[in-house]
């Protein structure tokens, strides 16, 4: 049996979003506990050029909406980037994870060789064919932003693991 690209795509984008709602979870039990600002997380950067957390989760639910709707052939929901506290992004996260819920494996299915040309930057544009943008563009993205994440909420003390990454609240 060979692998289908709804196969490939949104059980691991599922998964992958689920445990980054998991990690989050308990970013928010950490900074209340501890009686951290949260805002302290939110805005926090692993590097003055680098994104703020936030924005990390934004980027992990539009890469995983908009990857899947390209693939698809569908329109995607806009969403706001308006997320202010860790219960706004993991609001943004289960609207993420209702709507991949709503695409048809069979619209998916069958598009290895579609072209799907899409924005890199402001200004310019890449065009790949369906599997290689899955493989070699979105899931990568999907997996940087949601390491990235999980790396500031660590490097902070929230106390997190490999198995929070790879099983969220299943570990």
């Amino acid at each position: 049996m060979s692998l289908s690209m709804s196969s490939a795509s949104l059980p691991v984008l599922q998964t992958m979003l689920n445990n980054l709602s998991h990690i989050l979870a308990k970013g928010q039990a950490f900074a209340e506990a501890r009686k951290i600002d949260p805002t302290a997380l939110l805005q926090y950067r692993m590097a003055p050029d680098m994104l703020p957390f936030t924005r990390q989760i934004q980027i992990a639910c539009d890469m995983s909406k908009l990857g899947v709707a390209r693939i698809a052939g569908v329109e995607a929901p806009k969403f706001d980037d308006n997320e202010a506290s860790f219960a706004d992004l993991r609001g943004r996260i289960q609207k993420t994870l209702d709507w991949l819920a709503t695409v048809p494996a069979a619209q998916i299915d069958g598009t290895e060789d579609k072209e799907i040309t899409f924005p890199v930057g402001r200004e310019a544009t890449r065009t790949m064919k369906g599997e290689a943008y899955l493989k070699h563009w979105v899931l990568p993205n999907v997996f940087f932003h949601v390491t990235t994440a999980y790396l500031i909420l660590r490097h902070n003390g929230v106390e997190l693991g490999k198995a929070d990454y790879l099983a969220g609240a299943q570990a």
